[in-house]
């Protein structure tokens, strides 16, 4: 079942992560002129509240969900099982596991999926104002609230899915702190982001969900329009934690784009920052 929600910017100011808003300005975040910025930015955020200026949507759905080898298997509403590929880290300190985002997932039993996943995408979308058409500070501002707001939405989305929507942890009592820290259970590992790399598997996720109910369409290389977009899995496994996949080597990529069933020059594209020769 796929869950739309629609949220407003006031609903979602308490859950910015104010730390990667001043890192986007290269601002220290203990300084007189952060709090200046900040300030600044709650005053914009009034008004485009004001003005409803910014339509935020998220989109999630849950599925039933197996893993076999490095592969998460989604079986989608329709029945049809989808494959996401995922990148097993192949360097790690001396004695730690080499992870798999597939390892938190429950293998698949007799080719019928045992457990559970969600698939989400949030959107920031701004209608730009002709009264600061030529506000290039505003622009960017603006611009870098949305992607705040975006990850905001997902972490609000995230919340909602774990007391309510799947209910596994339906007495989870946290504070902002707690959430912005992720002290809760389960991951929501992006795609594009250290622990789901590829950018690219947004075109397995997004007909899943249907990311364009919310109005967000994706690149010929998987990147989402709009720009303040977010998307990925929710995974709940207790033990489940982030990581980078850091660098792949050949062998691998030959795998993965077997797996993936696409060209290996393509995946090198999707997988610049990982690929080593």
């Amino acid at each position: 079942m796929t869950h739309e929600l629609t949220y407003s910017i006031a609903e979602l100011t308490p859950y910015i992560d104010w730390t990667y808003f001043l890192h986007a300005w290269k601002v220290p975040a203990a300084s007189a002129e952060a709090v200046t910025l900040q300030a600044e930015a709650a005053k914009v955020l009034q008004e485009l509240n004001d003005n409803e200026a910014i339509s935020i949507k998220g989109l999630v759905g849950l599925f039933a969900a197996g893993s076999r080898g490095d592969d998460i298997l989604i079986t989608a509403d329709d029945g049809r099982l989808n494959v996401v590929p995922c990148l097993r880290q192949q360097h790690t300190s001396p004695g730690a596991p080499c992870l798999c985002l597939a390892d938190f997932i429950h293998p698949l039993e007799h080719g019928t999926a045992v457990d559970k996943i969600g698939v989400f995408a949030t959107s920031a979308d701004y209608r730009p104002d002709h009264r600061h058409a030529n506000d290039a500070y505003r622009q960017i501002m603006t611009q870098t609230l949305c992607d705040r707001l975006a990850e905001a939405a997902a972490c609000r989305l995230h919340e909602e899915v774990r007391k309510e929507l799947w209910g596994y942890a339906p007495e989870e009592e946290l504070t902002i702190h707690d959430l912005l820290h992720e002290h809760h259970q389960g991951i929501r590992p992006a795609t594009g982001y250290p622990s789901l790399p590829d950018q690219s598997i947004n075109f397995i996720l997004s007909p899943l969900i249907g990311m364009n109910r919310i109005g967000i369409t994706l690149t010929e290389n998987g990147a989402m329009r709009p720009s303040a977009s977010v998307s990925g899995l929710m995974i709940a496994h207790p033990a489940a934690r982030y990581f980078a996949v850091g660098p792949i080597d050949e062998t691998q990529l030959h795998d993965y784009a077997m797996r993936r069933g696409l060209d290996e020059d393509r995946v090198r594209q999707f997988l610049t920052a990982n690929y080593r020769q």
